[in-house]
């Protein structure tokens, strides 16, 4: 192990900090591996695939959903370097994460499949790097592939960052090739970080985890001056006061070193419990003769799905409001607030940046946290106008007004979907089936195209990249962006029980597809909900309008189990005193909804249960 990672305040003309950022499976993981193998800070002993992936999770799914930081020695000639490495997430979800890693770099590795070129996501982590004005090296991956075609990639890559085809880098992550000289290119290309040594110190939070024996863990970028142990720092946004316990640095495992000086990148640990005192984004300073101007933070992300997250036990709500917060310490993308429900009883409405960010996040609350949890069908935020004027925000059904409805706004989104020239006529019909508008169509070369779409979001959080990989053959990516609202013709889908509306079964769809999500729901319901000893019938209704139904028949006893022959007068008699009854129990008696009955009908993981498409 080189003993140069664990000097004191290195020098930063000597500093190089870059992250890797990529389109998903394109070999950002396997990358940092082959990387902390060639620095010496991991020995074959303790190496293991997708090493930086620290969650079970991202082990078994293969995927990255945390960046993950380390600290790498290098030497080029007789010169010794320390390498800052952010390996960042690449799905769509994720965004959040990549944003906050590019804050704390200089440059950036664009990695490219070179069997598969450009991807959508590759496009916009490239404009976020160019936005934060960081080096970008175009590096082609996975070379010693049988069906790589890295001619015809680099010159692809090339017309998109207006470089030469022969300046585009070309390795192999899995063998090895070319990963060193791309490590001397990093020194040589990355530039040093710039800061005021002298200066009151300023770090950036770019992150925080929360360990049940140590208490909070914040992971900082040192702009200006140094941070040393039992130096007294503040937090400029919340204004509270700690002493440092230990500052580190991650090479590949956290380290305890004599403090951290310009440039450089790694954690503080200040025995603090309380997660809210650790906001990512905020600026650490010292306590006496601290900064007074904070550093520029992250522009806080907007939540594009919500969806309930209830306890199936009701006495584990402390314990998942506990494990909410210490999620969002780890997660500064998910909001949450309280909610109650008639059906589900006391949960929290959260805020999420798409589907996969809500299926990880209650899977981690599932595991880290021993709960079991029913997530409600998830929606967007919608902007209702009433008729008088007012004005009302709703992020779940329930909360849809009474009054009359003038205008409903809903958010939309710009998605750039890239694929083989081939395919348009498939992907322009399944958009124009999602009240898509067409913004434009650019080919990349003579077989791949770039569509840009404008489409509600709405239609796109459910199965529409389910829908898009399968007439594609999966050789579409997807990628979107927030553009605002547009006015719709939305209704709010009300399901009935026994004429009484389950808050937990309504939704709020398009009017052309609420007869659709009418009908399904209450014929899931017919197969879910058990018999009764009166008739039950499931109503899906538009306001006042029924749209839908369906009945459970009665349980009915054989009263005419004990009759044999004799007058017919009798039966009747029986029947009719069978029916009175019947009659009388349905005007009194009330549905019990059972909790698996829930959990099937909300529940968001199986196909079936998505909204289909309007054709």
């Amino acid at each position: 192990m080189s003993t140069f990672a664990d000097r004191t305040f290195t020098a930063p003309e000597r500093i190089r900090n870059f992250c890797i950022i990529a389109h998903i499976d394109h070999g950002k993981s396997t990358l940092a591996d082959r990387m902390l193998q060639f620095t010496g800070v991991l020995d074959e002993r303790s190496y293991r695939a997708q090493y930086l992936d620290r969650m079970d999770i991202e082990r078994e799914r293969g995927i990255t959903i945390k960046a993950q930081n380390v600290r790498l020695p290098w030497r080029v000639g007789d010169t010794d370097h320390v390498l800052h490495l952010i390996d960042t997430p690449g799905h769509v979800d994720f965004t959040y994460e990549v944003s906050r890693a590019l804050a704390a770099c200089e440059g950036a590795i664009l990695l490219v499949d070179a069997a598969q070129g450009i991807e959508a996501q590759t496009l916009a982590n490239l404009y976020l790097a160019l936005e934060r004005n960081l080096t970008v090296i175009p590096v082609l991956n996975k070379i010693d592939l049988p069906a790589a075609d890295p001619d015809r990639y680099a010159a692809e890559l090339a017309h998109i960052i207006g470089c030469e085809p022969d300046e585009v880098m070309r390795v192999s992550a899995k063998t090895g090739m070319g990963v060193r000289e791309l490590l001397n290119e990093v020194v040589r290309l990355v530039p040093p970080p710039q800061g005021e040594p002298d200066a009151p110190p300023r770090a950036l939070i770019f992150d925080s985890v929360y360990d049940s024996y140590r208490g909070v863990v914040t992971y900082i970028r040192v702009v200006d001056g140094k941070i040393t142990p039992r130096q007294r720092i503040t937090m400029m946004s919340t204004g509270a006061s700690h002493e440092l316990l230990e500052v580190g640095i991650i090479s590949p495992e956290p380290k305890p070193s004599q403090g951290l000086g310009v440039g450089e990148v790694g954690y503080l640990i200040t025995g603090v419990k309380d997660v809210r005192q650790s906001r990512v984004g905020d600026t650490v300073t010292s306590q006496r003769h601290g900064a007074t101007e904070p550093l520029g933070g992250y522009r806080d992300p907007r939540p594009m799905v919500y969806s309930g997250l209830y306890p199936v036990d009701g006495s584990d709500y402390p314990e998942l409001r506990d494990a909410l917060e210490k999620l969002q310490l780890n997660d500064a993308a998910l909001t949450f607030e309280p909610e109650t429900s008639s059906a589900l009883g006391f949960g929290f409405r959260c805020g999420f940046l798409g589907l996969l960010h809500l299926e990880i996040t209650r899977d981690r609350l599932e595991r880290e946290a021993g709960l079991d949890l029913i997530a409600t069908a998830p929606n967007v935020v919608y902007r209702v106008i009433l008729d008088d004027g007012t004005e009302q925000v709703v992020t779940n059904p329930s909360d849809w007004p009474t009054g009359k409805v003038a205008e409903v706004y809903e958010p939309i989104v710009k998605t750039t979907i890239i694929a083989p020239s081939e395919y348009v006529g498939a992907i322009m019909e399944l958009c124009q089936s999602r009240r898509g508008q067409l913004g434009g169509m650019d080919y990349l070369s003579e077989s791949r195209v770039e569509i840009r779409y404008t489409l509600p979001l709405a239609e796109i959080i459910f199965d529409f990249f389910d829908a898009l990989k399968s007439r594609t053959r999966g050789y579409a990516s997807l990628d979107y962006e927030e553009a605002g609202e547009q006015a719709a013709d939305l209704v709010k889908v009300d399901i009935l029980l026994q004429g009484e509306t389950v808050d937990a079964f309504s939704a709020i769809a398009h009017r052309d597809a609420a007869y659709a999500y009418g009908t399904r729901m209450t014929a899931k319901l017919r197969e879910l909900i058990p018999r009764q000893q009166f008739e039950v019938p499931i109503q899906a209704a538009i306001g006042s309008r029924i749209i839908a139904r369906e009945n459970i028949r009665a349980i009915r006893k054989d009263v005419l189990a004990k009759c044999y022959g004799g007058d017919i007068t009798r039966k009747r008699k029986l029947l009719e005193k069978q029916k009175e009854g019947k009659k009388r129990m349905k005007t009194i008696g009330r549905v019990e909804v059972p909790q698996e009955a829930f959990v099937a009908a909300l529940s968001t993981d199986e196909a079936g249960d998505k909204p289909k498409s309007k054709k």
